[in-house]
């Protein structure tokens, strides 16, 4: 496939390879238009094995596209003339991540009436999210549409909702509707786990341990691996014997109670409204005494601060430190921290942060936030499956991008084997079976047949030649 990112100006052209969602053999051609940070993330995750072309003005390119083999042309990708130059019409993708809603709409209707490339629009305001939906499933569409909206917004609210509602855990994903999950935990000083054998561990029955976060590098352990002190630890497992492994281990009879948001735009409001419905003590502080006005009218049961998150007085006054989470969502990354690192000084439970740049992520966790997210990460992922050409989804990645989770359809004719009889090319743990209505938590002799769903967790750097593997048996 190839990826086209075209920037207002210029006629140099960049080429992407996605070769890790995609099936190999077969190229890409991408076009981005957008040249910021997010466009060079897109792109350097899909320049490998695509074609890509940038468009956009030679002002707005981001430092990080002169490490990046892509085409680049100036211009403004809205424009009939530069898409032609983009080659639009032997294009695979069309994707618009520019800072303006309005513009990327703009390109990808144009882009489409002139031709039969898919296109994904980027946009920061939710009523364009919902509105561009429903237009691509009404009655009276025709093929003038949007083929895939992404609000990175909406989906960083819902990873902090999840994070939120599971006491302790750094990490959670959902599988299956519900009935299998993701969990990952910090191994505490004092835990019963530190120093032993994962085979010794007595983990409850359907849960398995599938990758191990240490010193910042990410493995998947075996019976024989040893558990340290901070150890970040990632379990896949059915979701009520997750629950048992998680008071058994992490937490006793412990309960996410009382909540801080500070920042109250989109996506504090967002999260507020689904935090209300799970009947918490929920406090949102906001500097702007008109959006203070607006949060008070929209939401029911939350207390609307109006003040400065990095007003330590307030903090104190509020009693801020014994929150069970507080969660600073601004859309600034320097108070993000700053508001970050007051609260955790002063006690609070787990403290989340949003980040906007996806490389103060490992920053803001190396001086002590518990969790840092960043929506671009599961926006990427939007992406990569919407594009994808194979029998392969992924669900979710881990530790920013360093683990990922997939799901693999195994085709009908496929010859029953057990799992240990698969000789997987590298390392990768078959963490959960969706067999019809049936949810299972393997184990080597585990049979895997014709029309299984496995979900599978592996590092990113194998992850290529898990897919690879999977794919050879379509």
């Amino acid at each position: 496939m190839n990826i086209f990112i075209s920037q207002r100006g210029s006629n140099k052209c960049v080429i992407f390879d996605i070769t890790s969602i995609l099936k190999l053999n077969t190229a890409m051609k991408i076009i981005i238009f957008g040249a910021n940070e997010l466009g060079a993330m897109i792109a350097a995750e899909l320049y490998t094995s695509n074609d890509i072309t940038v468009i956009d003005d030679e002002h707005n390119k981001s430092d990080a596209f002169n490490k990046l083999d892509v085409g680049f042309i100036e211009g403004n990708g809205s424009s009939i003339e530069v898409l032609k130059q983009a080659s639009i019409k032997n294009a695979d993708v069309f994707i618009a991540c520019t800072p303006s809603d309005e513009l990327n709409i703009v390109a990808c209707l144009t882009a489409k009436r002139i031709s039969t490339v898919k296109t994904i629009c980027f946009v920061r305001k939710e009523e364009y999210k919902y509105s561009l939906g429903l237009a691509k499933d009404a009655e009276y569409n025709c093929d003038f549409y949007i083929d895939n909206v992404i609000w990175p917004e909406e989906l960083l609210t819902q990873e902090i909702f999840r994070i939120i509602t599971v006491a302790k855990a750094l990490d959670v994903e959902h599988f299956a509707s519900g009935r299998a999950r993701l969990l990952e935990y910090k191994i505490a000083k004092k835990s019963i786990l530190v120093n032993q054998m994962v085979k010794n561990c007595s983990f409850p029955k359907d849960t398995l341990i599938v990758g191990i976060t240490r010193d910042g590098e990410l493995f998947i352990p075996n019976g024989e691996t040893v558990l340290h002190e901070d150890d970040k630890v990632i379990f896949m497992g059915l979701s009520n014997s997750l629950d048992i492994l998680a008071g058994r281990f992490f937490h006793e009879k412990e309960f996410v109670k009382d909540v801080v948001i500070i920042g109250g735009g989109n996506v504090g409001l967002k999260l507020a409204k689904n935090l209300e419905d799970l009947k918490l003590n929920l406090k949102i502080i906001e500097k702007d005494p008109e959006r203070c006005e607006y949060l008070s009218q929209v939401l029911d049961n939350a207390l609307i601060i109006n003040g400065d998150g990095t007003d330590l007085g307030l903090l104190n006054e509020e009693d801020i430190g014994l929150a069970d989470v507080v969660v600073s969502v601004t859309n600034n990354d320097e108070k993000n921290l700053l508001c970050s690192l007051l609260v955790k000084h002063m006690g609070a439970g787990r403290v989340i942060s949003r980040v906007s740049k996806n490389t103060n992520v490992e920053l803001f966790e190396k001086v002590g936030i518990d969790i840092a997210i960043s929506s671009r990460t599961a926006a990427l992922n939007e992406i990569k499956n919407s594009i994808k050409e194979t029998n392969i989804d992924i669900l979710a990645t881990v530790e920013q991008g360093k683990g990922e989770v997939l799901v693999i359809e195994i085709p009908e004719n496929y010859q029953t084997k057990k799992i240990m009889d698969l000789k997987l090319p590298a390392k990768a743990i078959v963490g959960v079976i969706q067999r019809r209505k049936r949810i299972i938590i393997p184990n080597g002799a585990t049979q895997v047949m014709g029309g299984d769903n496995l979900i599978i967790f592996t590092t990113s750097e194998n992850a290529k030649v898990i897919r690879e593997f999977f794919e050879e048996i379509e």
